[in-house]
């Protein structure tokens, strides 16, 4: 199924609402797009729309940072494999833990590890349109 939402940082709030919306029962989700596309801006709407109050910015260093959502009920787990340059790398830091833990995962750059990831992973396609404004395209399996 693909389901497409077109939006610009005006009514980002408002994409973030429908990307929550149509994809609660699902946890696993890979952000493609070229570098500048967005990718942490959206998820940082979705997460706050969520409800953390954590800042949320990409993990380019870290790997992945974690944020607490409803008071601690609930963790998202935001990724950015950017810089990994093999499997082994996201191995060691025991990425299963984080992909397999019933939580929330936002994943950037996951054409770096895309053997790696579950099944049931939602792809999330973000473009740059002509007039500036995004394209998100979702694909689920």
């Amino acid at each position: 199924m693909m389901v497409k939402i077109r939006f610009d940082l005006e009514n980002i709030g408002e994409a973030a609402e429908k990307f929550i919306k149509n994809n609660s029962p699902y946890k696993i989700f890979a952000f493609y797009g070229e570098m500048g596309s967005g990718k942490t801006t959206f998820i940082r709407e979705v997460c706050r729309k969520m409800g953390t109050r954590d800042y949320v910015t990409s993990p380019s260093f870290a790997l992945v940072n974690e944020y607490t959502v409803k008071n601690g009920e609930a963790k998202i787990y935001h990724f950015d494999f950017f810089r990994i340059k093999n499997d082994d790398e996201v191995y060691d830091f025991g990425y299963e833990d984080y992909f397999y833990s019933g939580q929330k995962c936002f994943i950037e750059w996951p054409e770096k590890i895309e053997s790696l990831l579950p099944p049931d992973t939602v792809k999330a396609y973000l473009r740059v349109m002509h007039d500036k404004s995004r394209e998100l395209e979702i694909v689920k399996v």
